[in-house]
């Protein structure tokens, strides 16, 4: 599905807005003004690559052939994709199938006039892993929003990195203007000295970005290491390196994985120890095995190689934190966002400890607490996270104000003797 010789390599940036979300005659997702506000933004920027590259943006399309056409060639870019769409997700009543309304698009025309959601995962599932993502802010009308809280999710292409937020349909009115997860995107990428990686624009978005009770964030199994996105040109020794990692031995069924008092099973996963593996990076095996579901085999292997780094390098090393990251986020990928926090507030607090406030890593790790912990449903361990949470964000000398202020009035909030329970944020 190339469309470049080798030596042509290009990027491509498609922004697609479709029908605005519309409540008591009230714009709540203005997908136009999501798209003039990206438009300021340069390509590079967006893309996070300095490949020369094409931009695209579909403005009041009304026919979905012509949104798919549009799809289809950014798919064949041979380069690194960001797909952008912005607009109301509704239902086809007949087929129960989600569709992305198009302008003009009713109740009664959505089998006619509106883009098919799975039209999406057709289009890119053909893309080499690591080159594509999907970045969404939506909203979802009374008729799409009980089958997304029956998948729990929304179906997304199994080959892309997918961040985004959907809106439930009763969410308080707005004014048109550009929505705060978007708002967020582009203002952490014009003030950030250095590009961050989209897994912490995704973060800092969705954690300072206002959401509505109920609102669904997403990825929910999803790569999301809080660190810089690795290169084009590194993909394919990722690709080297996960084949060699499962190709090593497997331990006999009853030989405990070096590290962790877990016994490993028939099928379970490969050794841990570092010795069968000199030079070879395990991660991609451990993002492979969450990806697919195996949280608990992903996580014991993790912990393996974090006990191997503390005895070798020591409680306190670069290493060590890292893999307490890698931890981190294979607990939220889990859906365990207390474990998550606590392990994201525990290796920002040794970045600040080991390298100071002005640690370029620092700021990831705590918007990986931040963001686990806004996502908390109980009150207890919310209560309980929160003040070091604040403590780490207060040692950031750079940090944008209204995260502390964000932070302080939800905990003052879960502190009240009148807020419940269960949290719905």
């Amino acid at each position: 599905m190339h469309i470049n010789g080798p030596g042509q390599q290009r990027g491509h940036v498609l922004l697609i807005a479709g029908d605005a979300s519309v409540r008591r005659r009230t714009v709540q997702l203005a997908p136009s003004a999501n798209l003039a506000a990206l438009a300021m933004v340069p390509a590079s920027m967006l893309l996070g690559s300095e490949l020369p590259s094409d931009t695209v943006y579909l403005d009041g399309a009304r026919d979905p052939n012509t949104v798919l056409a549009r799809l289809r060639t950014a798919a064949a870019t041979p380069g690194p994709l960001l797909l952008y769409l912005s607009g109301r997700l509704t239902v086809d009543r007949r087929g129960r199938r989600l569709h992305l309304a198009l302008a003009g698009t009713t109740s009664a025309t959505v089998r006619y006039t509106a883009l098919p959601w799975d039209w999406l995962g057709s289009e890119l599932r053909e893309r080499p892993a690591g080159l594509t993502t999907v970045l969404l802010d939506l909203a979802a009308d009374k008729d799409a929003w009980p089958l997304l809280r029956e998948y729990g999710s929304l179906p997304a292409p199994a080959c892309a990195e997918v961040y985004g937020v959907v809106r439930p349909p009763a969410f308080a009115t707005g004014d048109g203007a550009v929505s705060g997860y978007t708002r967020q995107w582009i203002d952490q990428l014009r003030h950030s000295p250095v590009r961050p990686a989209n897994v912490q624009l995704h973060a800092l978005a969705a954690g300072t970005a206002a959401l509505p009770p109920g609102a669904l964030v997403l990825p929910t199994a999803r790569e999301l290491a809080l660190r810089p996105a690795p290169h084009q040109e590194q993909h394919q020794e990722q690709r080297q390196q996960q084949q060699a990692w499962q190709e090593l031995p497997r331990p006999h069924p009853q030989q405990p994985v070096p590290g962790s008092a877990v016994s490993s099973a028939p099928d379970s996963t490969p050794t841990a120890a570092a010795a069968p593996a000199p030079g070879r990076d395990p991660r991609p095996h451990i993002h492979a095995l969450a990806s697919a579901g195996r949280h608990p085999e992903a996580a014991a292997l993790a912990r393996a190689w974090e006990e191997h780094v503390l005895h070798t390098c020591g409680h306190t090393s670069v290493e060590a934190i890292e893999w307490a990251e890698i931890r981190a986020d294979l607990a939220r990928m889990a859906g365990d966002f207390a474990t998550a926090t606590r392990l994201w507030l525990g290796a920002g607090q040794a970045r600040l400890t080991r390298e100071g406030a002005e640690d370029p890593h620092l700021q990831a790790a705590a918007a990986g607490a931040l963001y686990c912990w806004t996502q908390l449903k109980d009150r207890a361990p919310a209560l309980e996270s929160g003040p070091e949470l604040l403590r780490l964000l207060s040692a950031l000398p750079a940090l944008d104000p209204r995260y502390l202020a964000l932070t302080r009035a939800r905990l003052e909030t879960l502190a009240s003797p009148q807020h419940p329970r269960a949290l719905h944020n």
